[in-house]
């Protein structure tokens, strides 16, 4: 999906998208940075839009690992549909239901879990639902790598992950983004 696809799109549904504008390569870069792509067999990927994450990702995953993204934006879902790579799975539903998507495809927890979702936006009882099941569907010493463009979900994070949260900043990013990256 190209720019100004992007833009339109997050226009018409800023409460979904967070943003009018895709992440840089530099965000995308920090994030997959913090993955052992030797060691994980499932990362999970909250929200990722037009894929640029998502795609940084494919090009360092291992063979023994699957991506399994969650993507509630018909159009961005649709976008993804069109990445065609074996070890990439699309799923059009909540990130609430991470343990159920993860049981259909044969897994029963996550390594890592990706997330683009702006959790400012979302109603807190469903930012709080979608955090608990992800700390739960994740295995011990995994990692949660969380961007936002704001620290409001710095403290709520702490509390799900015992304080084993740390921060980093990408400024090359429009707007720019704090990067949480949580151990379980």
């Amino acid at each position: 999906m190209d720019r100004l696809k992007f833009f339109r799109e997050a226009i018409r549904d800023i409460k979904t998208s967070g943003t009018i504008f895709p992440s840089s390569r530099f965000l995308s870069r920090r994030i997959v940075n913090n993955i052992d792509f030797s060691s994980v067999k499932v990362i999970v990927e909250f929200g990722p839009g037009n894929g640029i994450i998502t795609k940084e990702i494919l090009k360092r995953i291992q063979p023994h690992t699957k991506l399994i993204a969650f993507e509630i934006n018909d159009k961005f879902f649709q976008s993804l549909e069109k990445i065609k790579h074996s070890q990439f799975i699309i799923e059009k539903v909540s990130a609430e239901d991470v343990a159920s998507v993860l049981k259909k495809h044969g897994y029963d927890k996550a390594d890592c879990i990706i997330s683009s979702l702006p959790l400012t936006n979302i109603p807190t009882e469903i930012s709080d639902k979608i955090l608990d099941n992800a700390y739960d569907a994740m295995i011990d010493n995994s990692l949660f790598v969380q961007y936002q463009y704001s620290l409001t979900y710095y403290k709520k994070l702490k509390e799900v992950f015992n304080d084993n949260v740390r921060l980093s900043f990408e400024a090359f990013n429009i707007p720019p983004a704090f990067v949480y990256i949580a151990q379980k």
